[in-house]
This record gives structure tokens, sequence and C-alpha cells, in this order.
């Protein structure tokens, strides 16, 4: 079962943001400018009530209208430029921040490509799906947004803070005094609001797997009714997101109001200590006028930063996520430079030497699926791989194209060990077909010919190929579409039956022209008729192809030249069909229940054709 695993010790935030810095730094120049405009538009605000000070003291005490109508034209023209500079913050920053946006999600995307199928075991899609699409939306809006009026934001309140003491040092002092608490306020509420975005965010995460096993699973839940049951479960985790935002909405609340009572406060204290010292002449009205200006000013930057230190916590929040996929070590990747191994013209010799392999999370003492298997596929060969439930079959086909690495031991083509290889070349050379079939909403073409992005699309060659893999795997259903080959079949092609879709993933496979063809019982869903069509069209196509076969139809076994018998995670015996009914038990034993099971499945009515 998929998990999500336990996140990392977590890092301060300035560090953990850091982390962005590779994506910024391509943009820098234009995220400064933005800055620089948002910077300017700030110091004209802080100027307007220089300007309003000298209006009030000149002008308008002497009552010559012509200075007021030119103090007004000031006034007017710095909330211009101030508009203006707003303007230029945001035409210099959206562009930078969609592509900073664009950059992490395909190295996302590529990330996910890359990691190795061990990972998609453990992680929950919908944790996935929730990180590419929600918090890389969350980092874009922060730095769009969040980072450039925090910073700028706080310069604003530094400088204006000074500018206060201008006036009177008492005044600016009582305001100073008073916004203080703040900051305290901040610090306690990113300890709390901190642990409640994470909670939020990897609930969302849940809930979206919840939403996507659902759509994926509608046919069984409705089979069975267990519709309410899946909206039990899904209500359940929504009402834990709801808390855990209602939680997020208190301590958002909590810190607006002290965000306002404290500015408020301030502002009557200072009006009285204003009130004093203008009676007591220390200060001018005109100079008392400025001041509240000026702290109104200040106000928009003080009240913002409860909500930019949210904003700011969401996009911590959302990196550490992001990073944690990134930060996830690459089991199985290509050699080091220099080291990799190329196999030009493979004849498709494939053999496991001495091969272990156990998954990350098996238990200490508990044997390895895989134990030391020893096995030779000539070139040209089909082998066949039989033997009970559990005895690692399907483990094994993993293992020669790298879905998963041997722990112990080696699997070799043509002599060369598969870890020495490109991924790119071995999955060129080795292909696979699984009993499972996973087809992609795209249209027939391109889901059969998805291994060959060497032909040029629409060429004779790509129709010429396309054509023979579906005819080996007797898919000409395809022509009865509505589109022929291009008609696009829907999500996981679920809009086909079970065995059309085994033979689009068996053509796909087919197509692909490799030395070595992996399937792993790919023929489970057709029906006996259709089946001998296609293990006739496999025989044309084996006869130069080396092939490793898990068979759990005793017509499966028919298309080998050799027998592979699988026990406890061992071979314990090789030979041809013939051979082994002979001299084995334990084989007559195994292929007597692979019958009794192919007449179970051929009484019932899920074999499809």
């Amino acid at each position: 079962m998929t998990r999500t695993p336990a996140p990392p010790p977590r890092l301060s935030t300035p560090r953990a943001l850091a982390r962005l810095l590779p994506y910024v730094r391509p943009v820098l120049p234009r995220m400064l400018l933005g800055a620089g405009s948002a910077l300017v538009a700030a110091l004209l605000a802080l100027t307007i009530p220089l300007v309003l000070e000298v209006i009030v003291a000149g002008p308008m005490d002497s009552g010559d209208r012509l200075q007021v109508a030119i103090g007004a034209g000031a006034v007017l023209a710095l909330g211009l430029l101030e508009a203006a500079a707003v303007w230029a913050r945001r035409w210099f920053i959206l562009g930078p921040a969609t592509r900073i946006e664009y950059d992490l999600r395909t190295g996302f995307n590529e990330r996910l490509q890359r990691l190795p199928v061990a990972f998609h075991d453990r992680w929950q899609s919908g944790q996935l799906l929730s990180r590419m699409m929600q918090d890389i939306g969350v980092i874009r809006r922060w730095v769009s947004f969040g980072l450039v009026l925090l910073a700028v934001n706080l310069l604003t309140i530094v400088v204006g803070s000074l500018l206060l003491f201008r006036w009177h040092w008492a005044l600016g002092a009582v305001f100073l005094v008073c916004s203080a608490p703040l900051w305290i306020i901040a610090y306690r509420f990113e300890k709390r609001y901190g642990t409640l975005t994470r909670q939020s965010q990897d609930q969302a995460g849940d809930l979206a797997t919840s939403v996507e096993e659902s759509v994926h699973g509608i046919r069984v839940l409705k089979a069975f009714g267990r519709g309410p049951h899946a909206l039990q479960k899904f209500t359940r985790q929504a009402e834990t997101l709801r808390t855990t935002e209602l939680g997020k909405a208190r301590a958002v609340g909590s810190i607006w109001f002290w965000l306002v009572l404290l500015p408020e406060t301030a502002f009557a204290l200072c009006l009285a200590v204003g009130i004093v010292l203008s009676l007591r002449g220390e200060i001018s009205v005109a100079e008392l006028f400025a001041f509240f200006a000026m702290a109104t000013v200040l106000r928009w930057p003080m009240e913002s930063i409860g909500f930019l230190f949210s904003f700011l916590l969401d996009a911590r929040t959302a990196t550490d996520r992001i990073f944690e996929v990134f930060d996830e070590p690459q089991t199985i990747s290509d050699p080091e430079p220099g080291m990799a191994t190329s196999v030009a013209e493979p004849r498709g010799a494939l053999a496991f030497e001495a091969a272990h392999f156990r998954y990350q999370d098996a238990r200490d003492g508990e044997p390895d699926l895989l134990d030391g298997v020893d096995l030779v596929l000539r070139p040209g060969e089909t082998m066949a791989v039989v033997g009970l439930t559990g005895s690692g079959k399907t483990t094994l086909t993993t293992l020669p194209t790298r879905l998963y690495d041997v722990t112990g031991g080696r699997v070799t083509l043509d002599g060369v060990d598969v870890r020495d290889l490109r991924l790119a070349e071995l999955r060129r050379h080795i292909a696979t077909a699984f009993e499972d079939a996973t087809l992609f909403s795209a249209s027939v073409r391109e889901n059969v010919l998805l291994g060959r992005d060497d032909l040029e699309p629409g060429s004779a060659e790509a129709e010429r190929l396309l054509r023979d893999a579906l005819d080996v795997a007797q898919a000409e259903f395809v022509d009865d579409l509505p589109d022929g080959v291009d008609t696009v079949i829907g999500e996981e092609g679920l809009s086909l039956s079970g065995g059309q879709r085994q033979r689009l993933a068996l053509a796909r496979a087919v197509a692909a022209r490799p030395a070595v063809l992996v399937l792993d019982d790919p023929l489970s869903a057709l029906d006996v008729t259709t089946e001998a069509k296609v293990e006739a069209g496999l025989r044309r196509v084996l006869a130069h192809t080396t092939a490793l076969v898990v068979a759990h139809r005793p017509s499966t076994v028919a298309l080998a030249d050799r027998v592979a018998l699988l026990e406890g995670g061992r071979v314990i015996d090789v030979g041809t069909h013939t051979e082994l009914l002979q001299r084995s038990p334990r084989y007559r034993n195994v292929i007597s229940s692979l019958e009794d099971e192919d007449a179970r499945a051929n009484d019932e009515p899920g074999v499809i054709a």
C-alpha cells in the first residue's frame, strides 16, 4: 500500500526558501527590477506626507491658492508615479514568476519520470499531484507577490518609523513601542501556522488521492455498492482538512486582531501626546498633520505583515514538499560518465547470474523474494517461467529493464551487466508487456508506437510497423473504432475491454522491435480462440527475438523452447515442457494447478476478447 514518507528534519525558513535560488537566478535581473519598482512606489508614498507638511505650513496657512494648487498637483504627480511604479513591478515580475513555475513543474515531472518504480510504490499519487499543481502554484504566487511585498513593506516600515522621529522623538517612540509587540506575535504565529500549513497541504494530498482512487475504481465501487463507503471515507478526510483550515483561519484571525488593535492604539496614544505637545508649542499643527499622514501610510505595510507572513509560511511548506521529491535518491540511473558500455547490435543473450532481490521495506530475517536465480536465455530462444503464486515470476520480469535493480548478483545482456548500459539504450533493446495493460489518453497509433520515437510520425515505415504490430496482436478491432488508429482512447484505456487493452499493450511491445521481449502473462484476458491467433502471430515474432514469458496458462507454455520452474525465489529446474513433465513431480503439480485455474477462468464471464 502506498504511503507518504515522513518529512525530513525542517530547515530554517530562509534556508528552505534559498533552495529556490537555482530557479530564480536566471530571471533575477527582472526580479530585482520589479523589487526596485516596488521600492520606488513605497518611497513615493512616504514622500507624500512630507509634501503635505509643506503645503499645510506654507500656502494653506498664508491662503495662497496658487501655491495650494501647485502643491495639490505635486501630490497628484507623486500618486501617479507611485501607480506607474506599481504597474512596473507587476510587469517586471509576472513573466519571470511564471517562468519559475514552468521550470519547477517541468523539473518536478522529469524527476518523477526518472525516479525508480520503488519510489512510486511508496508514494501516493494524490500527494504527488497536489505537489505538482497546488504547491508549485503557491510558490509562483509568493515569488511574484509575497516575496517582493514582504521585503519592501518591511523596509517601508523601517524607513517610515525613522521618519516619524523627524517631527518629535516622543511621537516616534510611542508609535514604535506600541508596534514592538507585533514582532513577538509574528514569531509565535510562525511556529503555530507553519505546523498547520504542513498538515493542511499533506491532508489536501490525501484528499486528492481519495478522489483519484474513487474515480479510477468507480466500476468496482458501483459493482459492489460501495459508493457510500467511499463517500464516507472522503467525508472524514474532508472534515479533517476542514478542521485544519479552520485552525489556520483562527491563527490568521488572531494575528489580524493584533495587527489592527496595536496600530489603532498607537494612533490614539500618539494623538493624545501630539495634542499635549502642540499645546506646549513643541510641535506645529502642520507637523502633527504630517506625522499622522505618515503613520497612515505605514498602516498598510504593518497590517500586511500578518498576511505576508502566512503567505511566506505557505510558500516555505510548499518548497519543503517539492524538494522532498527532488531529494529522493536516484537509485536507478545511468552509469557514471565515461563508464557506460554499449551493445550496438545486441544478439539477445539474457542471463540471470545468482540474482537476488528484496524490497527496501522487507523485514530483517525475511528471505529474499528472488534468492539466487541462475537462468540463461540463448539468443532467439523463448523461455517460459512457471511457478506457483508468490514464487517471484513477475518480480523476475522487472529486473532486465531495471524497473528494479538486483540486490545481489547481476543480470546481463550479451554478457554486459545491464547496470553498465545507459537506461535509454537498455530499454531500447529490451521491451516489456505487462499483465496489467496500461494505456494512455492518446490515439491508438501513439499508444502502439510509444517506444519508437526514432520514427517520423506518419511516415511509411511507422505505418508499416504499426500495422505489423497490430496484426501480431490480433488488434484489428481498432479499424472499427470511430477514427480508426487515430481514435483517442479514454484514460487508462478504460473505454476498451480488458482483452483489447492487452492486445494493444502487446502490440506496443512488439512494435518496439527489441532484441529481448519480456512478457508477463500478456494474454490472460483473452478468450481461447483469440489467444490461439495471437500465439500464432507471436511465433513469427519470437522466431528471431529472445523472449522471457511468464506463463499463467498452459497454452502460453506452448510458445516456449524451454521452461524454467521457479520455486521459493530460485530456478529449480530447466528443460523442455516434455522433459520436465517426465522428470519433475513439482513441475507436473504446477502445470496441473495452471490447468485448473485456466479451466475455472474459461467458465467465468471475466475472460473477454
